[in-house]
């Protein structure tokens, strides 16, 4: 009996020993891990909450560190430098006979000119714009664009699903490919979790291109799953594009049980912008296959029809810079009259709280719209923490009614519009793959006012104390998700 016991003492001893080794193990590589994020995490508050968190209860923060942590996708960044060259030559194609935006136009030649820096790409005129509502005239316009295909078509959705409406875009797309047409498709691998092997099977069998994203290709990201692509755009012959807030799933077109009806905003752009769109479909199809789309038409052509000047912005972690983040802010500071902005997540840095709290003091009628119903009690609570910050310098917050409002627009003044997929949050600004378009052209901005006006209609509006005299527990909720949202 002696002898057992000692044996059992003995195990026990090994046990706390390896506890006690695991636990300086953690200790010292969420040390190295928080040194890491000092140097290498964007934002400061980022920065404090990882630091904070490694140091704090490393067994947990260290591995999630190490795979939601970064923020700069260096792979891609590695791809597009080794093809710069040939991209840049697509786009010296692609500027080729493109119109400048005239000198004259309401928004000033400074703010111009950053934003063509930003994209790369200069404004263009002789585009043809239409504003698309709601799922059922967004996806009525592209499969009619799809149909129309002459040569190709190039697909790229954030979130497809094996529903409905992602088996009529599946028959369209295999329609186009058995007449010829050559279709090229994209989809986010995380955001399509559940997407069967048979749907893409099925495209693949039929002739479509179809491949996931592959944010996690390469030794070093196999455990990445911070980066997402969330681009939602259809190009069809270099002449067309849509882009905007809608995936490709059932509840997009107001069919879900939970949200109900779905708000959503997308539009179709005819002209010589499309090709900024074009161009980043096959940055996103370099790293995804390796592979350069070369034989694609890169002669910018005009619209009969189109008056509208446009310029089309992709942005994402292989940036430079800030893309996202640097384009809202400018949106925001060449406001001289207003600007309002819907988003479904509202959770900004702050550089875009600074810019819109010295617009609305400079008498820019500054208005944000959010849901009242969101998928994302985090973010609904971390946005809670913004609206005395912001409102008391006059900023107007709308919760939007009727359903889950899901579209990414801006309105600038009377004459400039935005339309696209990024959100006012970390994600949006530093971790997504996002595109937006940007127009100038007073019928747009018209028809963009309408938009707001009818959903200001089904919208409450926030009142002065609202947040103050929500309970104490709510509060520091508010607090706590506020904090946790750069690590998001």
């Amino acid at each position: 009996m002696a002898g057992i016991r000692k044996h059992i003492q003995q195990l026990r001893q090994r046990k706390k020993t390896v506890i006690v080794s695991l636990v300086l193990v953690f200790e010292v590589l969420g040390i190295l891990s928080a040194m890491h994020a000092v140097m290498n995490v964007r934002t400061p508050q980022g920065s404090i909450a990882w630091t904070v968190s490694l140091v704090i209860m490393p067994v947990v923060a260290v591995p999630a560190y190490w795979v939601f942590g970064r923020n700069k996708f260096n792979g891609y960044v590695l791809a597009r430098r080794a093809d710069d060259g040939r991209l840049d030559d697509l786009s010296r194609r692609a500027r080729l006979g493109i119109e400048r935006l005239d000198a004259g136009t309401e928004w000033g030649n400074t703010v111009v000119r950053g934003i063509e820096r930003l994209a790369r790409l200069p404004f263009t005129g002789a585009n043809e714009v239409e504003l698309l509502v709601d799922g059922e005239a967004t996806f009525a316009s592209i499969f009619a664009g799809i149909d129309s295909a002459k040569d190709y078509v190039l697909v790229q959705f954030y979130i497809v699903r094996a529903d409905d409406i992602g088996n009529e875009l599946k028959s369209r797309l295999i329609a186009a490919a058995g007449r010829g047409v050559q279709v090229w498709f994209l989809y986010d691998e995380i955001g399509s979790l559940g997407l069967p092997d048979s749907y893409t099977g099925e495209l693949r069998d039929s002739g479509v291109n179809i491949l996931p994203f592959h944010s996690r290709k390469g030794s070093g990201n196999r455990f990445q799953l911070n980066f997402r692509n969330h681009r939602k755009t259809v190009v069809v012959d270099g002449r067309e594009a849509w882009i905007g807030g809608h995936n490709v799933g059932d509840e997009y077109l107001g069919r879900s049980s939970k949200f109900g009806r779905w708000r959503d905003t997308h539009m179709r752009l005819e002209g010589p912008a499309a090709l900024g769109a074009q161009i980043a479909f096959v940055e996103d199809w370099r790293w995804a296959a390796d592979e350069t789309l070369n034989a694609l038409d890169w002669e910018p052509a005009k619209s009969p029809d189109g008056s509208a000047q446009a310029l089309v912005i992709a942005s994402g972690p292989a940036d430079d810079v800030e893309t996202a983040s640097l384009m809202y802010t400018q949106a925001i500071n060449a406001a001289t009259r207003r600007i309002w902005i819907a988003s479904p997540y509202f959770v900004p840095d702050d550089a875009i709280v600074q810019s819109l709290q010295l617009a609305a003091l400079r008498g820019v009628d500054v208005r944000i719209l959010i849901p009242e119903i969101s998928d994302s009690l985090l973010v609904k609570l971390a946005a809670y923490s913004y609206f005395d910050e912001v409102s008391s310098a006059g900023v107007s917050f709308y919760r939007y009614q009727d359903g889950f409002l899901h579209g990414k627009v801006i309105l600038v003044d009377d004459s400039v519009a935005t339309v696209g997929t990024a959100n006012f949050d970390n994600r949006s600004f530093r971790l997504n793959f996002e595109i937006t378009a940007v127009v100038a052209e007073q019928e747009f901005a018209k028809a963009v006012e309408a938009m707001f006006e009818e959903d200001f209609k089904h919208s409450r509006r926030m009142e002065q104390g609202e947040y103050e005299n929500k309970n104490y527990l709510f509060r520091v909720a508010t607090r706590i998700a506020r904090l946790a949202s750069p690590v998001l």
